[in-house]
């Protein structure tokens, strides 16, 4: 007998509309609005900031705060340089990829809307086989059809204008999510249906709880570092991708052994709170919920490090989704891994006494 989804058609509906809309950092707000609009439903209210980080809360006076995490934004380009002959030149928002870029359309944001262009690149018969040339930052450009610099400023694209893939959501082989931006849209669904679940299975929680999509963590886990001042939290479980390590050329002795399929990835790591961490798996294996397990050397790398060293010390967890070809816009999720953590997440939160410490010395 097959297994029931707790994905429903609004839930499909609802991430591909939510991928499929350009969120590039520092540019959040309508993705933000989109998220809010499907989680209105399941909160009692909402937070937002300057800066553009969305929370939806439940039990706002609860004096005990859990936060569940994901980032709203995607990785990207600016406008750096107009040529006299009308080619653009780029500087990343976030680890844009230069090696991805020859050949990919792009959209460029103006403010009388999209412009399209693409990525141009040398044909491989006018190239020399001898030393051939790599796609760096400072040798691929965009070319918006413009013959001169006057004919790309008539377009409205300036300096600074933002530059995103219009790549969107495919389903591959019934079970597998293909997209741009996965990395982390996929951690902005996925708490928006536990906060979801919740509701509809009429559970309630002694403690306040504040689903959160931060902004700006490509750049820095900025989004997270604002907004944990301003909720200060006592725990926080943060989500995340991670690298699914079993195709070529990722070296799993320096990566670790991860693939899609095989569940969520609980982080080990310094910033990872250990009782907090324990009573996750504790709640994967009570639950038969499949998990991998990834050591982290030093820092996450996500907004787990943010919300872990803010506030004198916030109880902090990272559980990631296993992810193929990150910061490309063919990024890969397994369907199953999706519920998988939402699952645990939803699981988990129902294990949290109202007033934990997760202290050590108790």
């Amino acid at each position: 007998m097959a297994k029931k989804s707790i994905l429903n058609k609004k839930s499909l509906d609802f991430l591909e509309t939510y991928l499929n809309n350009a969120a590039p950092t520092g540019y959040e707000w309508e993705g933000q609005k989109i998220w809010m609009k499907y989680l209105e439903p399941y909160v009692d209210e909402f937070i937002t900031d300057t800066y553009g980080t969305a929370v939806g809360v439940i039990n706002p006076k609860a004096k005990y705060k859990v936060v569940i995490e994901g980032h709203a934004d995607e990785i990207s380009w600016y406008v750096n340089y107009i040529s006299d002959n009308g080619l653009i030149y780029v500087i990343r928002n976030g680890g844009s990829d230069h090696q991805i870029a020859p050949s990919k359309l792009v959209n460029i944001h103006t403010k009388n809307g999209i412009v399209k262009g693409v990525f141009g690149w040398p044909a491989i018969h006018t190239r020399d086989k001898a030393k051939e040339e790599t796609p760096k930052p400072d040798n691929i450009t965009i070319d918006v059809g413009a013959k001169n610099k006057a004919e790309v400023e008539k377009m409205d694209i300036h300096v600074g204008c933002v530059i995103t893939y219009p790549d969107e959501f495919h389903v591959l082989n019934g079970d597998k999510f293909v997209c741009r931006a996965l990395d982390n849209r996929m951690g902005g669904f996925m708490i928006a249906e536990v906060a979801r679940l919740l509701k509809e299975n009429k559970k309630t929680l002694p403690f306040g709880l504040y689903i959160t999509n931060s902004v700006q963590e490509e750049i820095g886990l900025r989004g997270a570092e604002m907004i944990t001042q301003t909720i200060k939290p006592n725990v926080a479980i943060v989500t995340d991708v991670t690298h699914d390590t079993t195709t070529p050329m990722i070296d799993m002795k320096k990566e670790g052994h991860l693939e899609l399929g095989l569940g969520p990835v609980i982080a080990y790591a310094p910033a990872v709170q250990q009782k907090l961490r324990d009573l996750i798996t504790d709640t994967a294996e009570k639950n038969k919920i499949p998990f991998q397990r990834s050591a982290l050397s030093r820092a996450t790398g996500t907004d787990t490090d943010a919300f872990a060293y803010s506030n004198g010390g916030v109880a902090s967890a990272l559980i990631s989704l296993p992810l193929r070809y990150m910061h490309t816009t063919v990024e890969m999720v397994h369907r199953d891994d999706v519920e998988n953590v939402i699952k645990l997440i939803y699981e988990t939160l129902l294990k949290i006494e109202d007033g934990e410490t997760f202290s050590y010395f108790k």
